[in-house]
């Protein structure tokens, strides 16, 4: 019996109080920010607003998001959810990225979307969405959006982490501090040298 597996459980604990509203003031722990005095809590602490606001998409990208995670919302701690808002100008996009902690759930509100993800198997997984269609992108999977309509577009991301994090591609190869070594990028991309400059000064590198 002493070599049986132990039963395993794969889901968070269970809160021990009602809320966490987190102390940004402090440093976060293995569970998020510690507690603010239940004292100093007020209803503001459960209320945000930041995805009420259109975000500048005036960036080589053409797109802008508005993260409502734990560090704009503080009443998201411990609760393992969070929305982002993405503001799209014509042709703009949300380029290629991964969330560490969370999968997606992508809904839009305005416009013509192009999502898709590619699996670790690289397959590509896509669907064009219109206002009120959604499409979810499973956890730490490279995925993207991309306006393929005539005007603006808006959605709303959702996700099962309240600090999902993103390795946004592009800025992870070419814009780290200090930078990935050329020769890693021009061996891993099949590139010369003059091709990793020329895509670092598109970032400002």
């Amino acid at each position: 019996m002493l070599l049986l597996p132990l039963p395993s459980h794969g889901a968070d604990p269970d809160p021990l109080q009602d809320f966490c509203v987190a102390d940004l003031s402090a440093s976060t722990s293995v569970n998020g920010f510690p507690c603010k005095p239940v004292s100093k809590t007020t209803s503001d602490d459960f209320f945000f607003d930041g995805l009420s606001k259109e975000g500048n998409t005036s960036n080589p990208f053409g797109a802008n998001l508005t993260a409502g995670n734990v560090l704009a919302f503080p009443g998201l701690n411990t609760l393992g959810i969070s929305m982002n808002r993405i503001d799209f100008a014509p042709g703009g996009i949300n380029p290629p990225h991964s969330h560490p902690r969370a999968s997606e759930s992508v809904l839009v509100i305005e416009g013509k979307l192009l999502v898709g993800f590619v699996t670790t198997n690289n397959v590509f997984y896509s669907k064009v969405l219109s206002a009120g269609q959604m499409f979810v992108i499973p956890r730490g999977l490279v995925h993207f959006q991309l306006n393929v309509g005539e005007g603006k577009a808006l959605a709303f991301t959702a996700f099962n982490s309240q600090l999902p994090g993103a390795a946004v591609l592009p800025l992870t190869l070419f814009a780290s501090t200090p930078s990935i070594p050329d020769q890693v990028l021009t061996k891993a991309l099949q590139v010369d040298k003059d091709v990793i400059n020329t895509i670092r000064s598109k970032f400002g590198f």
